[in-house]
């Protein structure tokens, strides 16, 4: 499997933020994290792909593709990644 490249907007109190970058950083996934309290663009980028809103975690990927608040078993499988239940 190549390399994603996957931006996580998200920030630190939010639990599905800390749940989300837990999952990928267990799976070896690598990605960049930005912080939509601190940097403002971040903060608007979300806004745009989610109609106005501010709903976090929002995860972009290379192909263009995001997933908006993504359960475990969301993100693995946009990963191509096998999960045991």
């Amino acid at each position: 499997m190549a390399e994603a490249k996957i931006t996580v907007y998200g920030a630190d109190w939010c639990p599905d933020c800390r749940r989300s970058k837990k999952f990928l950083l267990d799976n070896a996934i690598p990605f960049t994290w930005l912080d939509t309290d601190a940097d403002k663009d971040a903060e608007e980028f979300v806004k745009q792909k989610n109609n106005g809103k501010r709903i976090i975690p929002t995860i972009m990927f290379e192909d263009g593709s995001f997933l908006v608040e993504p359960s475990n078993a969301a993100l693995a499988e946009k990963l191509g990644l096998q999960i045991q239940a």
